[in-house]
């Protein structure tokens, strides 16, 4: 620590790890951004400049060796989670690993050992849990005015289109684990319980460019899944749709029903003469979850300084994980998945 504050390293320096740059320069007193790592030179130059990080570094290397440099924020393409991690904590830096947490459970195993054995901090970037509207329907959840919880229907819908390393199932595990990571996790939250079967089907309805390279890339899936405690669950996910940045989770209870999200950007709508009613929907997570970033950061660097653990866990991640895993099998193999197999 530098003048009492945690020197923050993020590796990559993409759409995430700007948002993440920009809370730990300017958004966290008992922080600052100490480095930024991305292999393409212009990125990491425009980054480190933009939000004054005093060091960049093209490999993350490097910044795991630099002194000024007290824990790091990886938000590299999954595919590279378990290497970074694993010698971050070999390093001694308490880590924040972006969703997906690896590729798969075994990955995310040897990342919790290896945070484990080192004393350092890993939590997983699953940052509706820490949107105030998210943490306020747990809240009612837990307060049973629903009664019992029945069934979680949780959706996510992209509007950008992948990136090509995204098309790659075997590099990305697909949009199960790049978008419905958090639906996941929401409905693991929600239900207080783990997944017990899945069901999924996929398809590219969307991304024509993909077909012919990557036949197995899909860009809608739909998943059923059955808990251990007898609860219900639904995912819906898609990419590349255009109409904006859609998140929203209904919860089904014995004596009502929860929701939360929200399609439209604010609260305003209008209807003109031809009875038509219209609203802005919103365009980006990055509008949508900001103040939910800042927060998780901020419990990142609170679960360090002091030494408690971080609201998400790498269990949190590796149960995700479990379930990409099972779902993807599920597509491929056209039949409901049981979380006992082998994955």
């Amino acid at each position: 620590m530098i003048d009492g504050k945690l020197g923050i390293c993020v590796i990559g320096a993409g759409r995430a790890g700007l948002i993440h740059m920009e809370d730990f320069a300017w958004g966290i007193p008992e922080a600052r951004l100490a480095a930024v790592v991305d292999p393409v030179e212009e990125a990491a130059r425009s980054a480190a400049e933009r939000f004054g990080a005093p060091n960049r570094y093209p490999d993350f290397g490097p910044a795991l060796a630099d002194p000024s440099v007290d824990a790091v924020v990886v938000v590299a393409p999954t595919v590279h989670h378990h290497r970074i991690v694993v010698a971050a904590a070999g390093a001694g830096k308490h880590i924040l690993c972006e969703k997906p947490m690896a590729m798969d459970t075994a990955q995310c195993r040897e990342m919790i050992r290896a945070a484990q054995e080192n004393g350092v901090k890993l939590q997983i970037g699953f940052m509706r849990r820490h949107d105030a509207e998210f943490m306020a329907a747990k809240e009612e959840i837990e307060s049973g005015r629903i009664g019992e919880v029945v069934l979680v229907k949780s959706l996510t819908h992209g509007p950008s289109v992948p990136k090509p390393w995204q098309y790659d199932i075997a590099a990305s595990n697909g949009p199960l684990a790049e978008v419905n990571s958090h639906d996941i996790d929401t409905l693991r939250w929600f239900t207080g319980s783990e997944f017990k079967e899945v069901y999924a089907l996929a398809g590219n309805f969307r991304c024509p460019e993909a077909r012919a390279e990557f036949p197995d890339f899909y860009d809608n899936v739909i998943m059923t899944a059955a808990f251990e405690n007898g609860m219900q669950g639904f995912i819906d996910g898609a990419v590349s749709v255009g109409y904006g940045y859609d998140a929203r989770t209904e919860v089904l209870g014995t004596k009502g029903v929860l929701t939360v999200g929200h399609l439209n950007r604010n609260a305003v709508s209008s209807c003109g003469p031809n009875g038509l009613v219209s609203a802005r929907a919103v365009k980006s997570w990055r509008n949508l979850f900001t103040e939910a970033y800042l927060r998780e950061d901020r419990d990142f660097v609170r679960s360090i300084l002091d030494d408690r653990p971080p609201k998400v866990t790498g269990l949190d991640g590796l149960m995700a994980v479990k379930v990409v895993n099972a779902g993807n099998r599920s597509i491929r193999e056209r039949r409901p998945v049981s979380l006992d197999e082998p994955l």
